[in-house]
């Protein structure tokens, strides 16, 4: 196995975007794409590893650039303000800019088009969980604790992807309205869902960067970000079966 990577240049509307593609290069046949998608600071070594974690799993992993090629946040000011200008409104543009990654995925040619899933962190979660609702060619999405709420609710037939949420229980950033709420969007979509709270655990726990003081509201806690990716891989091979 030799792992690969590159950045994959493309664009959307005028805007430069540059993602982070991961392959193992001793293959040459077509393989599953799994989409990923960042968090509020743009492509950074969590998403890397991550890619390249799923790559040594057998997939083609592009992580998707939502910002555009040199308007990554550098302060979390910059990074909330910047967030709320996708989070906000009707979420069209961060709905846009992921179907763009995800078009620039399917059409590599080590991708089986028709084998394609999606993930995210914390940003990405929220993302991800968006382009479900816009009823994305997808086999799959998970949402890796990112925000549930979204002003334009999936209603029957919107989904053709399963969805898997998986959720720190402590995480303040998501409330319990947030939770029930999405609970009963599913629910009232008919989607093929399931959705996993970790106990003890707040936000960003899969990102060894985010520290581990849960008094802030966000920690790593590695033994529910690897339950996570087990429930990720899980999803993913039922899903592509």
């Amino acid at each position: 196995m030799s792992i690969e990577t590159t950045t994959l240049s493309y664009r959307h509307e005028g805007t430069d975007l540059d993602g982070h593609l991961a392959w193992d290069n001793t293959r040459r046949d077509r393989r599953p794409g799994v989409l990923v998608v960042h968090e509020w600071m743009g492509i950074g070594a969590h998403e890397r590893q991550a890619c390249e974690r799923l790559a040594r799993a057998g997939y083609l992993a592009l992580a998707a650039d939502i910002f555009g090629r040199g308007r990554a946040p550098r302060t979390v000011e910059e990074a909330q303000e910047n967030a709320g200008r996708y989070r906000g409104g009707d979420r069209s543009l961060l709905r846009a800019r992921a179907r763009a990654g995800l078009e620039a995925l399917r059409a590599h040619p080590l991708c089986d088009p028709a084998r394609v899933v999606a993930l995210g962190f914390c940003f990405g979660g929220t993302t991800v969980l968006e382009l479900a609702r816009d009823g994305a060619d997808l086999r799959a999405v998970v949402s890796f604790h990112g925000g549930l709420d979204t002003p334009r609710p999936a209603r029957p037939g919107d989904l053709h992807a399963r969805v898997l949420a998986l959720h720190g229980a402590d995480d303040p950033f998501v409330t319990a309205e947030h939770v029930h709420a999405f609970e009963d969007e599913m629910r009232q979509a008919k989607a093929d869902w399931v959705f996993v709270a970790y106990g003890g655990t707040v936000h960003s726990f899969t990102n060894a960067g985010a520290g581990n003081d849960p008094a802030k509201g966000f920690a790593y806690n590695a033994r529910s970000a690897e339950r996570a990716w087990q429930a990720m891989e899980a999803f993913f091979t039922e899903a592509l079966a």
